[in-house]
């Protein structure tokens, strides 16, 4: 299965998880490295939209397409009740950072934007990577998405 990520053009190719890990996320603690990937890349361009201020886009982005192990996928039979609030509420920040410590690969969350499609965490720390990244396109941000 293809996973896919906007970012920076210059962080495109790091598959460490720093960005996550310096400054955390919906589902993980600062500290805990993460690669936060979604379904489709519409997906991902709603995702990247609503976490970043229009004044703060880049000129340079890019997609990034990582296959990973559709057997190696884990889904979370229960999520915390407020996972979906804004801002990211500590149960889900706990929750994630449980399963990036107990090694598991590749974990299947829904959407805050859109519940009935999936986001994909990648844990560069697991032993045994289910993912690899495929390919690294160049990406025109469409700023009407913003205005």
């Amino acid at each position: 299965m293809k996973v896919y990520r906007i970012s920076k053009t210059e962080y495109a190719h790091d598959l460490t998880g720093t960005g996550a890990k310096l400054f955390g996320g919906r589902w993980n603690h600062i500290n805990i490295p993460c690669i936060y990937t979604a379904g489709s890349a519409s997906l991902a361009v709603l995702e990247y939209s609503v976490n970043v201020n229009v004044a703060f886009v880049p000129r340079h982005l890019s997609l990034a397409v990582f296959e990973i192990e559709d057997q190696s996928v884990y889904h979370p039979r229960e999520l915390p009740a407020d996972w979906a609030a804004v801002p990211a509420p500590l149960s889900a920040k706990d929750l994630g950072s449980g399963l990036l410590h107990d090694n598991i690969s590749v974990i299947r969350i829904p959407s805050v934007v859109i519940p009935a499609e999936y986001n994909y965490l990648l844990n560069p720390s697991a032993a045994g990577k289910a993912f690899r990244l495929l390919e690294v396109q160049e990406f025109c941000y469409d700023m009407r998405i913003k205005s």
